[in-house]
């Protein structure tokens, strides 16, 4: 039996019938596998390199100095070990009346550190600003510090000058280019300003009272074997649990870098997205590609029959051909889905710091069975109908209804597919919502379809046209063909417009969140008295309106009038948030960007406080609408009820502030200002202007984050467009198999019309009309469905604004109607080119 299928197949194949199933699971395979190579290799790349952020394997982050168990058994394990101390404080320079101070973010560092990672340095601050620099491997001498480039203008300084840290004067010997663990914590925004762990006891900057974070780094002495490190990390996280130690946390990826890590694993869901509608099209093509190779198959198998082959037998011949087929399609998939990633990988490669591990197996595995489960799934329904061809269709060619048992195939084909999308979106949420939608607008396609052939049943008396006539005529003649021509073509556009129009919504909505023009300077600590002139200065350098923000420091001290302490929460994070000072703030008006998603704005009634809190914080402090916080603002007391809820786009970079309270309630709270706002690159240096100005200010660069931000958006949006090819291929199958499948039937019809005295070009109009209703209906069915996915989609999984765009039914009509003509005309061509007595003599 195999050999005969092996014949059967060889002959198949070069009579043309498996080439466009081969096709059509090629590209879906590939359309996967190419992600599917990619997001490994970046998630293998990012487990390994991740200690690269953190400068260490492990980061241990206390708020007290670490236990000297911990770091003697970390030494037993032979490990390596590193310590950091991290601190606010102010950084001076200068004498008398022209000394400069500047708060500073303080870093004392240990020999050997970063244990991972390389600290970069230079001599030259337009250099260390860009953040070039050479790579070392060296610590800060006794005596002397490096700092962050920015530091110099706000203290009047330059390298190898002065610079006093408490009891200590230190020398600038180097400017820091770039530090690995850096992190993009606020806190971390302030200049830094590190020198060796040695000196910092003699600074006396850090006492009982001072803000100091603690931090131990852990290596393993084999960068590829972290085994060591991780049974250490178990050992410590059972310490840490078994003896209640609080204010002690193992850092991650996620902690260090957060906003990176938010904007990748959005990257990896459109990149999903793009894959699971290129293969959710393909299988449409697969499917319609098995039954169309059923329908030409169905004399062969009588044939068997009659020459003694038993039902199984005949199954099993065409099940070994289709697996023959589908193991070949999903190889040469793996094998082009290999070499897509590598564009994929081109096209990010400066989001790629180090040299990514090779590729694993898994992908390719992935590959191969997702081709065998779209074959099972989408071409059992048509074998099992071929099993069973009667024998007496050799002499009357005729069809039996498919029976029960082929028919229930075709729900296993929808399961099969339900479960490889979830198996390969690795988000049940998106995967769900996609199917749902797909499904559901299959069948609500199809009801459609079928309802405006009922309308067009009842115009056909009315219409006086012959080319109008021949074409609604030709669709009622097919009812069932032509709603799997309208259903096919719907989906494949509906797939198409979601990756261009209504994708180009999305996409701008991601920008958005971080737009060009976002913030990238904050100035902190402006006093009242120096407001007016802070504002009329940043007129001048050409900031339009600035809006400088009360800003009052704040310590929650009880909610409901229970006092919170140290203990008060099990969840570090939640403890650390109830400990600190909270910037708080106050304004009449919702601040730009805010979205009160619970509750109603303040009204600032006199004698009532009233507090608008940010919902991340509500919920890790387990707060609720209505709840009381009490706030000690430099020995003012104010008890605040929680009356509104906002939603905030932190990625937006403007000024937010977690806690906002009515100003009648903060009329006497000791109020500094602060502000964001964009400053073109080269435009003036007005951040040095006010530091030179207002000595106490604190002005802030984040354009650096902002540039990498958008280099990232820049670049996954790229990456989406070169995806974006294996759906319009997706597509374009859908739409030749949708023709294909009723060729041989139109090209007898054409032959018995053009017998009974219709012209070719009578023929020609009338196919071009009814491509234009097919394709007209399918694109006006697209962009609805299309329209409701991508709100979905925006709403629930991507968590971006929806703005409603009505050309996108515009371009599903213009598109549709193209796309069948076009179509229509390649895939129909040769109909009319068949002479009508061949016809005849074959019908």
């Amino acid at each position: 039996m195999f050999v005969q299928a092996l014949r059967m197949t060889a002959r198949d194949w070069r009579a043309g019938e498996l080439r466009f199933l081969l096709v059509a699971l090629v590209v879906a395979v590939a359309a996967l596998t190419s992600v599917s190579f990619f997001i490994d290799r970046m998630r293998a790349g990012l487990d390994r390199d991740a200690h690269q952020l953190l400068g260490a394997d492990l980061l241990v982050n206390a708020d007290d100095p670490v236990r000297a168990e911990w770091r003697q058994e970390a030494e037993r394990r032979g490990l390596l070990l590193a310590d950091t101390v991290t601190f606010p404080s102010m950084a001076q320079a200068g004498e008398g009346d022209d000394s400069m101070a500047q708060l500073s973010s303080i870093k004392a560092v240990s020999t050997g550190y970063p244990l991972r990672g390389q600290l970069t340095v230079s001599l030259d601050p337009e250099a260390a600003a860009g953040a070039r620099g050479a790579a070392t491997r060296a610590v800060p001498q006794p005596g002397t510090v490096w700092v962050d480039p920015n530091l110099l203008p706000a203290l009047r300084a330059k390298v190898g000058d002065t610079i006093v840290l408490g009891n200590s004067q230190f020398r600038i010997a180097q400017l820091i280019a770039t530090e690995p663990d850096k992190g993009a914590s606020f806190a971390n925004f302030a200049p830094r300003v590190m020198l060796a762990l040695g000196d910092l006891k003699a600074t006396g900057l850090v006492d009982d009272f001072a803000r100091v974070t603690y931090r131990l780094q852990v290596a393993s002495t084999d960068r590829n074997d972290l085994a060591a490190v991780r049974d250490y990390e178990t050992w410590l996280r059972a310490q840490i649990r078994d003896n209640n130690v609080k204010g002690v946390r193992i850092e991650t990826l996620e902690s260090g870098r957060p906003e990176m890590r938010a904007t990748l694993d959005r990257a990896g869901l459109f990149l999903s997205l793009v894959g699971l509608l290129s293969a959710m099209l393909a299988a449409v093509a697969v499917a319609m590609a098995a039954r169309r190779f059923m329908s030409r198959h169905l004399d062969a198998c009588a044939m068997l029959r009659c020459l003694g082959l038993t039902q199984n037998q005949v199954g099993l011949l065409y099940l070994t051909e289709f697996a023959l087929v589908g193991l070949a399609g999903s190889v040469i998939g793996v094998a082009v889905g290999f070499g897509a990633h590598f564009v994929l990988l081109e096209m990010i490669a400066s989001l790629i710091r180090t040299e990514l591990p090779p590729v694993s197996i898994l992908p390719a595995l992935q590959g191969v069975a997702t081709g065998m489960l779209l074959l099972l799934g989408f071409a059992l329904p048509p074998i099992l109908q071929l099993r069973n061809v009667p024998h007496n269709r050799v002499i009357r060619r005729e069809q039996g209804a498919p029976r029960p048992a082929a028919l229930a195939t075709y729900g296993l084909g929808v399961g099969v597919f339900l479960l490889l999308l979830l198996w390969q979106a690795g988000d049940a949420k998106m995967a769900l919502m996609i199917a749902g939608g797909f499904l559901g607008g299959f069948a609500v396609f199809a009801l459609v379809a079928w309802l405006c052939l009922q309308g067009l049943r009842r115009l056909r008396g009315s219409i006086k046209h012959q080319g109008w006539r021949f074409a609604v005529t030709s669709l009622q003649r097919r009812p069932g063909a032509t709603v799997v021509q309208v259903v096919s073509l719907a989906l494949g556009l509906m797939a198409l417009l979601l990756l261009t129009v209504v994708r180009g919504d999305l996409m701008a909505a991601w920008r958005l969140a971080t737009p060009p023009d976002a913030p990238n300077r904050f100035v902190i600590n402006v006093l009242p008295e120096q407001k007016t002139g802070v504002e009329q200065q940043l007129v001048a350098a050409g900031v339009s309106k600035p809006v400088l923000f009360p800003m009052i420091r704040g310590r929650l001290t009880a909610v409901n009038g229970n006092p919170v302490t140290r203990d008060t929460y099990d969840n570090d994070e939640a403890r650390r948030l109830a400990n600190r000072e909270f910037n708080l703030s106050t304004t009449n008006a919702l601040p730009e960007a805010n979205e009160i998603v619970e509750g109603s704005w303040f009204k600032d009634a006199p004698g009532v406080a009233e507090a608008s809190v940010e919902q991340s914080i509500l919920q890790r402090l387990n707060l609720k609408l209505g709840d009381t916080m009490r706030f000690d603002m430099a020995g003012l007391i104010v008890d605040a009820k929680i009356t509104s809820v906002r939603k905030l786009e932190w990625g937006s970079m403007r000024a937010n502030f977690f806690v906002i309270i009515n100003p009648a309630a903060m009329a006497n709270a000791p109020t500094t200002y602060m502000t964001a706002f964009h400053l073109p690159q080269g435009g003036s240096n007005v951040g040095n202007a006010l530091s030179r100005a207002y000595p106490n200010l604190t002005v802030i660069d984040v354009s650096g984050i902002i540039r990498q931000l958008q280099e990232v958006l820049d670049q996954v949006v790229t990456a989406v467009e070169f995806l974006f090819l294996f759906t319009l291929a997706s597509g374009v199958l859908v739409l030749y198999a949708a023709l294909m499948g009723s060729q041989a039937e139109r090209t007898r019809e054409a032959g018995l019309l053009r017998a009974l005295g219709a012209t070719r070009q009578q023929l020609a109009q009338a196919q071009r009309i009814e491509f234009v209703l097919v394709g007209g209906l399918a694109g006006l069915l697209a962009a609805s469905g299309a329209a409701a996915l991508g709100w979905a989609l925006a709403t629930y999984q991507f968590k971006f604004p929806w703005v409603f765009e009505p050309g996108v039914w515009l371009a599903g009509l213009v598109t549709g109607a193209l796309c069948a003509i076009v179509g229509g005309w390649f895939g129909l061509r040769g109909v009319l080119r068949q002479p009508p007595l061949q016809t005849l003599r074959e019908a």
